[in-house]
């Protein structure tokens, strides 16, 4: 599949990030199973614990809007690439997307797609808590 404006979407997203400590603004752009965008970035505070990544702006804007059901996220970072989520993202990622597929644009601008499972291989999930899978 074709992520090009998916890429760009989330590369907007990344002009709106609030990073004045990191100085690593992040964007991201979500994409549901029926086609509808989400966009994200991160948003740091002072107090460090309350940063927020631009992944769970994204999900936290789609779950809000009803939508559960998500196909791929394109995440762009201004010095890293490609920029995988960390870990707490992944994790709520795999709550609702174990088979995601995660867009990064290389650095010579080829388009590379990892699944939530390449990076995550060991997921948290409902049935690791006795819940069906």
């Amino acid at each position: 599949m074709d992520y090009s404006e998916l890429l760009l979407l989330a590369e907007a997203a990344q002009r709106h990030a609030y990073a004045p400590y990191s100085e690593f603004p992040v964007g991201v752009a979500l994409l549901t199973k029926d086609g509808k965008i989400f966009t994200g970035c991160n948003v740091e505070n002072a107090s460090f614990g309350l940063t927020i990544c631009a992944e769970r702006v994204a999900i936290g804007k789609a779950i809000s809007e009803g939508c559960r059901e998500f196909k791929a996220i394109a995440i762009t970072a201004a010095k890293a690439t490609p920029c995988l989520p960390c870990g707490a993202c992944r994790q709520v990622l795999a709550e609702f997307a174990p088979d995601l597929e995660l867009v990064f644009r290389q650095a010579e601008k080829q388009v590379w797609v990892l699944t939530l499972n390449d990076v995550l291989p060991f997921q948290f999930t409902n049935a690791s808590l006795g819940g069906p899978a």
